[in-house]
């Protein structure tokens, strides 16, 4: 036998012993809890989604997720911790069209860059957002509210904590021709509350919290925000019948830090498309107003990217000034 066979034997076995627990690591996932941050507080819609999802994602995982809420400055602070994490796993962010799409268009600076800080897992819903006001508001639908607002101009107050908000009061403003004070807010269950308190006048909330409100006459729901009418709630108007044009479509998803193995991204989708598929989770996901929609990784990252551009128009002719 050659004196070299030996010694090649030897540093084969050496670096297939350096490559097992590797493999092994990516076999065990997940080995621990997994956390999942969400950037809006609890009750929000990327909330609930979350907590809905998660369940079932556990049977799949063999291990507990648990959420951990990080509201403010529409997900970025969030995002930002999520993009920090170590990437095996452990960590994974509910991100949404708000911090992996028009945050970029609406703040000049960011501690995240979400095109370079995350890669998809996938994508879960998309849903519109609805006008809602009190029920004592003098304005019983859309034609009403912007005959109202433009007889009141700057008396209105409304509340929002995300982006689709915020660019839905700005074409609100662009295509009705009216004006009213825009209030900041963590989350949209805090706007809400506040909506029904009397703080503010009107605002536009995710369907998660809007629906729940309206079934119990709490709020009264003037338009969603999509282009058409959602099968969810096919009685409501779309405010595109009032004001043409008015399109404005939110979503949510699952991302992960950048460098996180393959594997475990697949693991992860495995479990999200599992959890997507039962009717439990549709049936719950439909009650808030929201449209299951599987999208696997590689669509979803082209997804993003088409939807960042898309935003990035939709700020610009809203005339919303980056902050």
């Amino acid at each position: 036998m050659s004196p070299r066979i030996p010694k090649l034997l030897a540093c084969t076995f050496v670096a297939a012993a350096a490559l097992m627990p590797l493999f092994a690591a990516a076999q065990a996932y997940p080995s621990r809890p997994i956390r999942f941050i969400v950037p809006f507080p609890a009750g929000s819609a990327p909330d609930s989604i979350a907590r809905v999802v998660s369940q079932q994602m556990q049977l799949t995982l063999g291990q507990p997720i648990i959420i951990d809420n990080k509201p403010g400055v529409q997900g970025a602070i969030a995002a930002a911790e999520a993009a920090r994490a170590a990437p095996d796993g452990y960590t994974i962010f509910g991100g949404n069209n708000s911090t992996l799409a028009a945050n970029p268009s609406l703040y000049k600076k960011q501690p995240y860059n979400p095109a370079k800080d995350f890669v998809p897992v996938g994508l879960y819903i998309t849903a519109s957002l609805t006008l809602v006001v009190r029920p004592d508001f003098p304005a019983k639908n859309m034609h009403e509210f912007v005959a109202y607002a433009k007889a009141n101009p700057g008396k209105l107050s409304a509340g929002y904590a995300s982006a689709g908000m915020q660019v839905s009061m700005g074409e609100l403003k662009s295509l009705g021709k009216v004006d009213f004070l825009e209030v900041p807010y963590k989350g949209v269950p805090q706007a809400v509350s506040d909506l029904m308190g009397g703080q503010i006048g009107f605002t536009f909330a995710d369907n998660a919290v809007a629906f729940t409100q309206i079934r119990a006459g709490k709020l009264r729901g003037l338009g969603v925000t999509s282009l058409k009418r959602t099968a969810l709630m096919p009685d409501m108007p779309a405010i595109s019948e009032e004001l043409p044009g008015f399109d404005v479509n939110v979503w949510s998803g699952l991302v992960v830090p950048t460098g996180t193995p393959k594997e475990v991204i697949d693991k992860l989708w495995d479990a999200s498309r599992k959890a997507l598929a039962t009717p439990e989770v549709g049936k719950s996901l439909n009650a808030l107003g929201l449209e299951v929609a599987p999208m696997g990784p590689d669509e979803f990252g082209r997804f993003i990217t088409a939807e960042t551009a898309k935003w990035a128009r939709q700020v610009k002719a809203a005339g919303i000034q980056p902050e």
